[in-house]
């Protein structure tokens, strides 16, 4: 049975997310003209588009909304943001950038909090302004049955009866001032713009078009630092991590996570850093386009990256990769709450995030332009003592032990040979022309002629102590 309402429940309360601009303020108007019973909440996320959220509400009392409620989202969301840190939980790069999921954490947030809220006013009926096309309608529309599992949805972009009478832009103004009813923004931007506390996000309209970049945004978290008549004077920082979760910011400790996050903003902001143009998949596969800022999230992220790659092994980190991409598309579709992202949440904050402590000092100038000046911590996987290129007491191991190691790997050298043999012989590779293309230059394997790999594997003479052990070995059972 669907969830989804077809047409305008007349007569029925139903909950927007009401954000104040055009979009929303139309469709709480015009469903109040129609005989609905429009109830607005608006989600404080920190968003940085939107320096008087606290007005929000009342706007949207002045366009017909029965109720109006402003729900305090922040605390949450940077616990998510936090939880995404941990986790590395970032998919999407686009020409060596990260793009650092701000708006799938926003989305699990708000609509999860705001449809919790209109459950206590017995709201039963969700709308918001998001389209058919996008990525949002499926987000909310999953976080709000995972909520409400007897929630009903009313988008107004998927009814006809609205999109006949309000289309666009410029018919959703006519209507509103033909109705009497305030037009906050009459200049059409060149591009759309959604911001929460971790980032801001740019698309649509003139973005669309890859010829018009990211010198072409003003960003509203940070600097043009590309601009070179914006001064941006080089800043050191240094930032501290305590099991996982960054505690402290040049040594000051904050009174709430949302603090640290707004200082983190402010100081990645005011070089530029975090800013990237990334090309994605959106959930229905179509490829889309975005610019973001997230300039605290980048800071923190530079920092916490660099303190796994001291603390955990190699397979430890590339597991955190594996697995925090995975859960990074998990967000973007919309399962942030779903069973398979909470295993990976679970596991990836529990093993990887729980040993990371420590400080890591930078030195930002412009944009992604920074130096690592020193990494401490009381329990890195790196000894330079241990390992040191110049003499050292008590090493770790030393020449016979490397010898040894080196000729346990005689074994699949061997095999390696045998294969490069094998593919030879039928002309893959080799000095020859191979019959097929293939990723290794044939010049640099040169001539492969048969027997290499048995002799790569067959013990060298005056051995005769080491195969009398080997013997006793196998005589004895041992493996």
């Amino acid at each position: 049975m669907s969830k989804v309402l077809a047409s305008l429940p007349v007569g029925e309360r139903v909950g927007i997310a009401f954000s104040g601009g055009l979009d929303t303020s139309v469709a709480v108007a015009w469903m109040r003209d129609k005989g609905a019973i429009p109830c607005t909440y608006t989600a404080d996320l920190g968003q940085y588009d939107e320096p008087d959220i606290a007005s929000v509400p009342g706007r949207a009392a002045d366009y017909g909304a029965e109720i109006s409620r402003l729900v305090d989202c922040k605390a949450a969301l940077v616990e998510e943001g936090l939880a995404a840190l941990t986790c590395g939980a970032f998919h999407i790069r686009s020409a060596g950038r990260v793009y650092f999921n701000t708006t799938p954490l926003g989305r699990a947030v708000t609509g999860t909090l705001l449809v919790r809220a209109m459950m206590a006013d017995d709201v039963q009926i969700w709308g918001d302004g998001s389209t058919y096309k996008g990525n949002d309608i499926e987000r909310f529309y999953r976080y709000g049955l995972l909520t409400n599992p007897n929630l009903r949805i009313y988008k107004p972009w998927l009814d006809p009866a609205f999109v006949s009478e309000l289309g666009g832009r410029k018919e959703m103004s006519e209507w509103l001032l033909a109705h009497g009813l305030p037009y906050r923004d009459p200049t059409e931007k060149a591009y759309s713009t959604d911001a929460n506390i971790w980032g801001a996000t740019h698309e649509a309209k003139t973005l669309e078009h890859l010829d018009n970049g990211i010198e072409t945004v003003d960003p509203i978290m940070g600097v043009r630092f590309w601009d070179p008549e914006v001064e941006i004077p080089t800043e050191d920082v240094t930032i501290g991590f305590a099991q996982g979760r960054p505690v402290t910011i040049n040594g000051k400790e904050f009174a709430t996570p949302v603090d640290l996050v707004l200082e983190a903003n402010a100081i990645g902001g005011r070089h530029g850093l975090g800013m990237s143009d990334q090309i994605e998949n959106r959930i229905i596969e179509a490829k889309s386009r975005g610019i973001y800022e997230a300039p605290g999230m980048a800071l923190l992220h530079i920092a916490y990256e660099r303190l796994v790659n001291a603390i955990h092994n190699e397979d430890t980190i590339a597991t955190y990769h594996a697995e925090g991409r995975r859960l990074g598309r998990l967000m973007y579709e919309g399962r942030w709450l779903d069973p398979q992202a909470l295993m990976l949440r679970e596991s990836l904050q529990r093993w990887v995030g729980s040993a990371v402590t420590g400080e890591v000092t930078l030195r930002l100038r412009r944009g992604e332009d920074y130096s690592i000046l020193d990494t401490t911590g009381p329990a890195f996987s790196y000894h330079p003592d241990k390992l040191s290129m110049e003499r050292t007491e008590d090493s770790a191991f030393g020449p016979v032990d490397r010898i040894g190691q080196l000729t346990m790997r005689n074994l699949d050298i061997a095999d390696s040979r045998a294969k490069l043999e094998q593919y030879a012989g039928i002309g893959l590779i080799g000095s020859g022309q191979a019959q097929l293309v293939t990723g290794a230059d044939p010049a640099l394997i040169g001539e492969i002629s048969p027997g290499g790999a048995e002799a790569i594997a067959s013990r060298a003479e005056g051995e005769e102590d080491s195969a009398a052990l080997d013997r006793a070995a196998m005589e004895s059972g041992t493996d």
